[in-house]
Formats: structure tokens, sequence, C-alpha cells
């Protein structure tokens, strides 16, 4: 999930920013720092939006910059295990399918694309289920759910597993069909078979 918090941290400002305005070279110098690394705890830090300096700067002897303790709002992207995310298919491999998630990717593998049999079409860079012929190919857009996530240091080293082989997860358009067929086929005649069950089951009690 995308997040704004706040942190604390202290700034290096040299001395070649002292003309500018101070405010503005911290968030710069925030942003050139922290946008695009990734930490464990906030996730990936997407975007430095403000920060605000915090007393007057510290200057070591030996050193012509000034240090500002300083309180920085991010964006970050941290994602969450069982979370239910929406992304894009990015990549298809034999093995499964990689999808982007925010700003990392995820893998979604074989045997969580679908509650059925799989076959991969190499030729034509595709799955397709053997009994609905649901397929799931490149740019489609999917909801699935998240099942683990290791952060590492850089966005490569990343990793995410997500399934889509829960109900009304998968392809976009799997979730509207598969709403519609249980409106049609499923919901209301088992309502009012259990109704009249209940009815025959009442007839017999005296209050």
């Amino acid at each position: 999930m995308y997040e704004l918090i706040k942190v604390r941290d202290r700034v290096r400002v040299p001395a070649s920013k002292f003309k500018e305005d101070l405010g503005k070279s911290i968030v710069g110098i925030l942003q050139e720092e922290l946008e695009g690394l990734i930490d464990e705890d906030l996730g990936v830090i997407i975007m430095v939006t403000e920060a605000k300096k915090l007393g007057p700067g510290r200057v070591i002897p030996g050193d012509d910059a000034a240090y500002y303790d300083a309180e920085i709002d991010l964006i970050v992207f941290n994602p969450l295990v069982h979370e239910v995310v929406e992304g894009k298919i990015t990549e298809m491999t034999e093995f499964g399918c990689f999808a982007g998630i925010g700003t990392l990717e995820g893998l979604v593998h074989v045997s969580q694309i679908m509650d059925e049999y799989m076959n991969y079409d190499a030729k034509n860079g595709y799955f397709v289920g053997k009994e609905t012929k649901n397929k799931i190919k490149m740019e489609d857009k999917i909801l699935s759910r998240i099942v683990s996530v290791s952060l590492k240091g850089t966005i490569a080293e990343s990793k995410m597993g997500l399934t889509m082989r829960q109900p009304f997860l998968g392809k976009l358009e799997w979730d509207s069909k598969e709403i519609k067929d249980k409106k049609r086929d499923g919901g209301k005649p088992e309502v009012k078979k259990e109704f009249k069950k209940n009815k025959k089951e009442d007839k017999g009690n005296k209050w």
C-alpha cells in the first residue's frame, strides 16, 4: 500500500548551498539521497514531499557543511502480506507471469494463476485454463493477493510472491464474469429453497 509518513533525520547541507533557500536545498538533497531506496521497515521510498528543519544547523571542524535535524514527509510503497493489489502483467514465462505492482514486480507462479490445470502457449505468449479456456497474457490487468515479500537494498533485488487462486481474483474481466455467473446460477434459487425448508420446520412449532 501507499503511505504518507513522517520521519526524522539529519541532513548535510554543503557550503555551496548556503546562498540558496535552505528549505528547498534540504528537500533537493533528500530527494537525491532517498528517492528510489528501499527500507525493510518503510518500504520503497517514492518521493520526498516536504522537509522542515528543526533548530539551527551544526558545524563540524574540517567539514565545509552544516548539519540540520529535519522532519521529512515521505510517500512510500510498502507491500503487505495478504493485501489485495491491482497490477498489470509485464512478463510471461513457462513457470509463471510477472506483474507490476506499484514500483515492484511480483511473480504469479503457474500453480497460482487459476484453480485448474494451465497450458502455456510459448509461441503466442499466454497461459490458458484447460477447462474454462480463460487466458492470461501481456498487459492484462489483474487482481491478486500478496503471499510473500522480501525487500532488499534495491528494487531489482526485492521479491514479491502473488496468488490469483481465490474467489474474485485474477484477470479483471474474470471478476465481472464470475459475479454475473453467480447471480444467474447460484444465489437466489438457493436462498428460496432454504427459506421454504425453514418454513416446513417451523410449521409444527407452537409459541
